[in-house]
């Protein structure tokens, strides 16, 4: 029995989404830690949806609730063979396998975001999920709705999902010409073009970011025969995606301390009948 944590990324908050892990010791350690080396609150910013909307703030606030997760879980008993991440999860995924320490992941995390940020606003993008047709297809759209402007495949999620990023107007083309095949477009709550040209702006920045950081041997890394997929963190958004593509493995969520106390008891009780 192999469980592989996974992680979220920007996309998945909601307001008040760290309020939960501010009733265990595990998750109100973690808050308080990242709260102090970013010199805010990340319990009462995650409140704010105004604040949620800029990406200097709504990255690294989803980094440490996927974190506070973690902890949670592992407080509670639950072993991992496994973490992977999506985007900003990466870095939540490299600190849950102690891969890198989590002040300098956060610290790499929150430089990131500035960058990101930046850009965004040097070059003005968004992102848009096209659902119901395939990569292929979605490549087509974006080849047509393209046309001169910044528009690019950021992420094949599943078969039957992929999402573009680029220039407002040229997305806004994909979406129509995508309805038009009688898919589903949904934009994303993010503040930019993310995983597009339109971010090379923040290349530099965090490539040197990067350098500086300390890699370690992880704990753990590539596990066969995971039968447990757990998204710790705000959002049920990777599960889906589990449950698509590994057909009869368990999928849960955690975004609260509850959730992973029933995560924890529901994997003892499968040992326990192996």
């Amino acid at each position: 029995m192999n469980i592989a944590i996974l992680f979220p990324g920007q996309g998945s908050q909601y307001p008040g989404m760290a309020d939960p892990w501010l009733d265990h010791p595990a998750g109100k350690d973690v808050i308080e830690r990242a709260s102090e080396v970013l010199g805010w609150d990340v319990a009462e910013v995650s409140r704010d949806p105004e604040a949620l909307k800029k990406t200097e703030v709504v990255q690294p606030a989803v980094f440490v609730c996927d974190l506070a997760a973690f902890a949670v879980l592992a407080e509670e008993g639950v072993e991992t063979d496994m973490a992977a991440g999506h985007s900003l999860g990466e870095y939540a995924a490299l600190i849950a396998s102690g891969a890198v320490e989590m002040e300098a992941g956060l610290g790499a995390l929150a430089a990131r975001a500035e960058a990101m940020g930046h850009a965004s606003r040097e070059n003005p993008g968004a992102m848009t999920a096209l659902v119901g047709i395939s990569r292929d297809e979605a490549q087509e759209i974006c080849d047509v709705a393209g046309r001169g402007d910044v528009l690019a495949v950021a992420n094949e999620n599943a078969e039957k999902q992929t999402v573009l990023s680029g220039s407002e107007t040229a997305i806004a083309r994909a979406e129509e010409l995508a309805r038009g095949r009688g898919a589903k477009a949904i934009r994303l709550p993010v503040a930019g073009a993310f995983h597009s040209p339109l971010m090379e702006p923040a290349l530099g920045p965090v490539r040197e970011l990067l350098a500086r950081v300390e890699f370690r041997e992880p704990a753990f890394a590539i596990a066969p025969n995971v039968t447990w997929f757990v998204e710790a963190g705000p959002g049920d958004v990777l599960s889906r995606l589990a449950r698509r593509a590994v057909p009869g493995a368990t999928v849960r969520t955690v975004g609260s301390p509850d959730e992973a106390r029933s995560v924890a008891e529901d994997i003892r009780r499968e040992l326990d009948d192996f």
